[in-house]
């Protein structure tokens, strides 16, 4: 990214007294370098970077900025990132949680390796993996500097570039030989602890320990003891999953080896089908309501559905995170309590919950969801959302003028209109066409859903059209029956899943890869599977993600999880626990079968039609609250359907070299 200021902080105050604190740190340094005692070397700062942030979840309001340094003493190097003080007013993250994340003067020797990443869309960042297996959160670079940080490093330590890997920098490796964890470190997966019990962090050496109330100068005063206990510190023997907390463990290393052998302790299964007994399997049947699917006679065999869980010996501890029952639908009278005289709504984290258990009847949807796709606000009145519907139907009609003031000439000498206006007229005429609000020949909704989809080519012209958003439209224009209000809300869902439509297939990617991650620790035994049968690209689940299962349900059915996952109640990314749902119940047919990826693909197509939502809701439910953290790390900080925070991530980013 370009080295251009993304955010302003001149007007910060966390971010001036920060400044403050860094140039007393560097004053101290000054003084040092100048003392005449010769007891040690003065430190030296070779590099500073404000706004360098960690982002703990996928929410942009939980994200911690910070500087980064680092600094020399002597012939050694360390690197430090301490947090701004009070800068997030989120009562979700408090100061201790900031200090979990606080780098303390790690000296390099203690530092493996470090990979650069450049995405396509988002913002450069870093992840430092030291001796120990352990790595630290991404260290994200919103303003550049990636590329200074690097050269600084190769400066004063050794840095060689990885033979196997261009983006993967070794530290202190003369011989040069291939890291064998590398492999571990296609980020942002999380790197696990290695295999070796023993470690350089414990539970007081962490390098998130310390007293809250250093600052970044107090923090380097304890290099110098740090680096005289370091040879003691390794010759340590510990297992990190039982002298570090829970809590520290999470966050520094994301996915760990003690993270995967809880979630599979939560969710152990029964390697084949003859491994549990009839009796238990009952008794599992009498704690979640699995119906099975019965197979009609026209349509493809789909085998009953398998519990998620198998082991009696966890349900106690399954049944308290076990997702709750669902509920009836939202209907007028109960929406009605939410509003108060005016049409505001009171408790907007309160309709999500109701929501997100029991969807909203029919009749409410053209109310409720352009508030859920955030059209309307919840705070807004009545008078204000009618006022909003006048001025933006102006609007709608002046972007439509665009494309029907273009004449048969001009559309002869403009390649890209015509390319796009016959993709979108061979789509709609094939798109749900079975319902009666699509059927028959020269249907207006049909018209309509074709005038929106253009409308919206010239009204986002880099992304234009591609198969698929006509899908997305269709549940839209059928709840909302107005073709403004429909192409408004339309915008609003193509603002968060526009990405899956790039022509890099970016936002795809990162679905797909997070998909991975979340089976890794959700299902160890089915990704060890597809891990074997070259089947971790997880492309049989491109469709799914996609246009978020529009053709794997019924039309209600459909709806009902678009506005459940709408709510983002649990996560932003509802939809890919709900993938893991899917594969996890049919895990025994797909491992008993010896499914190859055609065959797998061939399957998954043929699940259409026959997957019971409410109970993958639940199982989705139960899978988001067991993985957690862990499961948030695993999830690209911009993966859709997350709204860029920044206009900057929209571009992509310049190439940087420094070997």
């Amino acid at each position: 990214m370009h080295e251009t200021e993304v955010n302003d902080l001149s007007d910060d105050a966390d971010y001036a007294a920060s400044m403050q604190q860094g140039s007393s740190s560097f004053a101290r340094s000054d003084s040092g370098r100048r003392s005449s005692s010769g007891e040690t070397d003065g430190a030296e700062i070779v590099y500073l970077k404000d706004n360098v942030t960690i982002h703990p979840t996928q929410f942009a309001s939980e994200r911690i900025r910070g500087r980064l340094k680092l600094i020399k003493q002597g012939t050694a190097l360390f690197m430090t990132w301490i947090p701004y003080k009070g800068q997030n007013s989120n009562a979700r993250l408090t100061e201790k949680d900031k200090n979990l994340y606080t780098i303390r003067a790690v000296p390099f020797s203690d530092i493996k390796s470090i990979r650069r990443h450049n995405p396509t869309i988002g913002w450069q960042y870093i992840i430092v993996v030291l001796t120990s297996g352990l790595a630290f959160p991404p260290l994200y670079f919103y303003n550049g500097g990636v590329r200074e940080f690097l050269a600084t490093v190769k400066q004063h330590s050794f840095l060689v570039r990885s033979a196997e890997d261009a983006n993967v920098f070794v530290v202190n490796d003369f011989q040069d030989p291939l890291q064998r964890t590398l492999s571990s470190l296609e980020l942002p997966r999380a790197v696990s602890v290695l295999n070796s019990p023993s470690t350089s962090v414990t539970s007081n050496e962490s390098p998130a320990s310390g007293n809250q109330e250093k600052t970044d100068g107090s923090a380097f005063d304890s290099i110098s003891s740090g680096v005289r206990q370091n040879g003691r510190q390794r010759q340590k023997t510990n297992d990190p999953a039982r002298d570090l907390s829970i809590q520290v463990l999470e966050k520094f290393s994301l996915v760990t080896r003690f993270a995967r052998e809880t979630t599979s302790q939560l969710f152990r299964e029964a390697h084949m089908d003859g491994y549990v007994a009839n009796e238990r399997r009952k008794q599992d049947q009498s704690l979640v309501d699995y119906p099975q699917i019965p197979a009609s006679n026209d349509s493809p065999k789909v085998p009953d559905e398998v519990p998620v869980v198998s082991d009696s010996l966890e349900l106690d501890k399954l049944s308290l995170v076990w997702g709750k029952p669902r509920q009836p639908p939202l209907g007028p009278e109960e929406w009605a309590t939410f509003l108060d005289s005016e049409g505001r709504v009171m408790d907007e984290k309160a309709l999500k919950k109701r929501i997100f258990y029991g969807g909203v009847e029919h009749s409410l949807r053209k109310e409720l969801w352009p508030c859920l796709l955030e059209y309307h606000a919840y705070d807004s009145t009545y008078a204000e959302r009618e006022y909003l519907v006048s001025v933006k139907k102006l609007e709608y009609e002046t972007l439509k003028n665009q494309w029907q003031s273009i004449s048969p000439a001009q559309a002869r000498k403009f390649t890209k209109f015509r390319e796009r206006k016959g993709l979108i007229e061979k789509d709609v005429v094939r798109t749900d066409r079975s319902l009666p609000f699509y059927d028959g020949d020269d249907n207006p909704n049909v018209n309509l859903l074709h005038d929106i989809l253009l409308t919206y080519s010239f009204y986002n012209f880099d992304l234009g059209y591609c198969q698929g958003m006509s899908d997305l439209l269709s549940p839209i224009l059928f709840v909302m029956k107005d073709e403004s209000e429909s192409f408004w809300c339309f915008v609003s869902l193509m603002d968060r899943l526009g990405p899956n439509f790039n022509r890099d297939q970016n936002g795809m990617h990162s679905q797909l890869f997070a998909l991975s991650k979340l089976v890794e620790i959700l299902d160890s035994p089915l990704h060890n599977y597809f891990n074997q049968n070259d089947c971790l690209n997880y492309f049989f689940c491109f469709r799914w993600i996609l246009i978020q299962f529009k053709r794997e349900l019924e039309y209600e059915k459909t709806m009902r999880l678009w506005e459940v996952l709408w709510t983002h109640y649990l996560s932003e990314h509802l939809h890919l626990y709900v993938c893991v749902a899917i594969l996890k119940r049919y895990r025994s047919k797909i491992m008993g079968e010896q499914m190859d990826f055609d065959t797998l693909l061939k399957f998954i197509n043929e699940l259409s039609g026959h997957i019971d939502l409410d109970a993958i809701l639940r199982d989705a439910e139960a899978l988001c609250l067991c993985a957690g953290e862990n499961g948030a790390a695993c999830i690209p900080p911009g993966t859709p359907p997350s709204l860029p925070v920044e206009e900057a991530s929209m571009y992509p980013q310049q190439d940087d070299d420094i070997l």
